[in-house]
């Protein structure tokens, strides 16, 4: 098998010596090629021309911007091409996908468990969310967000280019600060439809999700949709009212074992659908898989089943 490894060396939570060790172990199995991002996007180019070369099989060590990136470049090959398989190693600060998939959190024995699912043929197939955009046709593997979380993440991108680490407490920090100052939050401007389905309206926050969970309090999972799963539609979350009682009774719910009920005070729910439109009255922060992609009024999803071949 030809595989090509694409090693993110800006992850946060690997050092030089553990990468190198992880390379080795990958390489001592199949014939292996390595190749080191650069630049953002550069994830995405090396995967298109993985696909486009011919490689049977696509492995990364990053974190969820790092997947993200090689995902849409398996996907935007041409459709005419065999899709290589793909095999993901955690590298960044939380890994929602990789963990999502049931893969161990520390690298090395991620690196364990996908060489044995090599060994043993162990693939799968998962469905993708898509931002429906013919300009920004983006995959998703895990979340979209509309609002608070978008805002955070594009503040924790802010003080990563200025030298600060991501980490859980980092996010859980901005997060807090941006609610006790409203920042904007307090502002229900968000729409989302169902096709077929009336709209609900003046919603403060929403989050369309592929899978459970939305992401990780350190080795907690934080489920505002327990039921979103890789083989089904996608999920979304809403809240309804945005004020410290509800807010701090949602966040205890979500860091439950059984996670937020589909019904509830202060919140709306929707499980399983092909399609959503999340639109807002006023330009509002966006995010997928933990990526700030800017403000904007209107982002259409829709679902992608079976769309990737998954290693473990």
């Amino acid at each position: 098998m030809r595989a090509l490894f694409i090693v993110n060396p800006q992850a946060t939570t690997t050092t030089s010596r553990a990468r190198d060790v992880i390379v080795r172990a990958v390489a001592s199995d199949i014939d292996l090629d390595v190749a080191h991002t650069e630049y953002r996007d550069h994830a995405k180019e090396l995967a298109r021309q993985a696909a486009e070369e011919g490689y049977e099989l696509v492995v990364s060590l990053g974190g969820d911007g790092t997947v993200n990136e090689v995902v849409n470049g398996l996907l935007g090959a041409p459709a005419d091409l065999p899709r290589p398989a793909y095999a993901a190693l955690p590298g960044g600060s939380a890994n929602v996908f990789i963990r999502a998939l049931g893969l161990p959190a520390d690298p090395i024995e991620a690196t364990g468990a996908v060489l044995e699912g090599l060994r043993t043929g162990a693939y799968r197939t998962v469905g993708l969310g898509q931002i429906d955009d013919p300009e920004d046709g983006r995959y998703f593997t895990f979340c979209a967000g509309f609002g608070w979380d978008a805002d955070v993440v594009q503040e924790v991108e802010r003080q990563r280019r200025h030298g600060r680490r991501a980490s859980p407490g980092l996010y859980a920090g901005i997060a807090l600060r941006m609610f006790l100052k409203g920042n904007g939050l307090r502002d229900p401007s968000l729409t989302v439809q169902v096709p077929g389905r009336d709209p609900v309206t003046d919603l403060y926050f929403a989050l369309v999700t592929n899978t459970t969970p939305w992401t990780y309090a350190g080795s907690v999972p934080v489920q505002p949709t327990p039921r979103s799963r890789f083989r089904l539609g996608l999920d979304a979350f809403a809240m309804t009212r945005l004020n410290t009682v509800t807010t701090a009774n949602l966040l205890r719910q979500m860091v439950s074992q059984r996670g937020v009920p589909p019904e509830g005070r202060g919140y709306v729910s929707w499980h399983d659908q092909t399609a959503f439109t999340v639109r807002s009255r006023s330009p509002r922060a966006f995010q997928i898989d933990g990526e700030y992609l800017g403000h904007r009024k209107r982002v259409d999803f829709r679902s992608i089943p079976k769309a990737l071949r998954i290693v473990g």
